[in-house]
């Protein structure tokens, strides 16, 4: 997943979104977990990184979802989510994410 956030911060958006989606195919969370919601959480950066603010929400959605790191704190305050924000859709993940997560 590297290699694939390098080059979306260098700009480089189809090879960026290209090996994101490629690591996603390899690593589904019904397989693996926890490495599968990081790779999902990432391809919502890479996404966001390569300005496909569309897709950036759906992943983030989507990765709310699962279990996974991905947190309010880290939608608020982390950098990688810098281009979203000021998205009415974006606000409202991140409103969605202060609630608790109910576990089943």
């Amino acid at each position: 997943m590297t290699p694939a956030l390098i080059d979306a911060g260098l700009g480089r958006k189809e090879e960026a979104i290209r090996e994101g989606r490629r690591a996603a195919e390899l690593t589904p969370v019904a397989k693996d977990a926890v490495n599968g919601a990081h790779i999902m959480q990432f391809l919502g950066i890479i996404y966001a990184w390569t300005g496909e603010k569309d897709l950036a929400i759906e992943q983030i959605a989507s990765t709310l979802q699962v279990p996974s790191l991905l947190s309010y704190d880290q939608l608020c305050l982390h950098p990688f989510s810098d281009p979203l924000r000021g998205d009415p859709r974006f606000e409202k993940l991140v409103e969605e994410a202060k609630e608790p997560v109910a576990l089943k």
